[in-house]
């Protein structure tokens, strides 16, 4: 079982994460919505397509843009659509 942990909150919890890169992609519904804040941040990867990003907030406390996705993917990363992966201080434990 796969958990990202920020601030002292499971932000998600899954054993069916998607490993690419050295990140472990959570399937949307694994998710704890209630830490997720939708960001206007956006970056493009060449194989992945455009990332949509996710503020996380805790306890008052915000970590902007420390999760991403991909809503719409290019046909390599077919796997990954849909998934969240974490970075910036959020500790996966696999």
């Amino acid at each position: 079982m796969s958990k990202a942990i920020w601030n002292g909150a499971v932000l998600a919890e899954s054993d069916n994460t998607v490993v690419v890169e050295g990140n472990h992609y959570f399937p949307a519904d694994t998710i704890n919505k209630q830490y997720f804040r939708e960001s206007n941040t956006h970056t493009t990867c060449p194989w992945k397509g455009v990332a949509s990003y996710y503020s996380i907030e805790v306890d008052g406390q915000i970590n902007k843009d420390a999760a991403w996705y991909y809503p719409s993917v290019k046909e390599k990363a077919k796997n990954i659509e849909g998934y969240v992966a974490f970075w910036n201080g959020v500790k996966v434990e696999a």
